[in-house]
């Protein structure tokens, strides 16, 4: 199993992060490059609890389909996806939110294991990971500044 744990400090309220962080539209529109989106479940607005959403995207050339379902919450604390289909073994993602000095701390917690045993495993090792982590950043980056430009208006 893989983890990736990234931190993002934020200018903005716990609240607003949270939500900007279960926002199916902000997601969509942090994935753009990747053509990704919701087709089913929850596809627009803010998802919760119980409720799962279907992404349809692009990676590495191919189509793929994955269904993840929020597993946990804690308004405005923390929520956790797990994916119930898709293209990994397994997946789980926590997203942690704690206020410090005047900010937002965005914490993900990314746990994600490829299928195919050994051959799975080199991918990970070789570029999964790293591609992952970039993309999780991406979206993170994404999420700051839509909180703080519109902290701005």
């Amino acid at each position: 199993m893989s983890t990736i744990i990234l931190t993002t400090k934020i200018n903005g309220s716990i609240q607003k992060c949270f939500d900007a962080a279960r926002s199916i539209n902000l997601h969509q529109q942090s994935m753009n490059h990747f053509n990704e989106k919701a087709i089913g479940g929850v596809t627009s607005g803010l998802i919760n609890k119980g409720e799962s959403v279907t992404w349809r995207a692009r990676h590495f050339g191919i189509n793929m389909k994955m269904t993840v379902a929020i597993i946990a919450m804690e308004s405005p604390y923390s929520f956790t996806d797990e994916m119930i289909t898709g293209p990994f073994k397994s997946m789980k993602h926590q997203h942690l939110f704690a206020r410090e000095n005047g900010q937002t701390i965005m914490k993900d917690i990314f746990q994600f294991e490829s299928p195919f045993g050994f051959v799975g495993r080199s991918v990970n090792n070789l570029f999964l990971k790293n591609y992952m982590k970039n993309l999780l950043i991406s979206r993170n980056k994404v999420i700051k500044s839509h909180i703080e430009t519109a902290a701005q208006l």
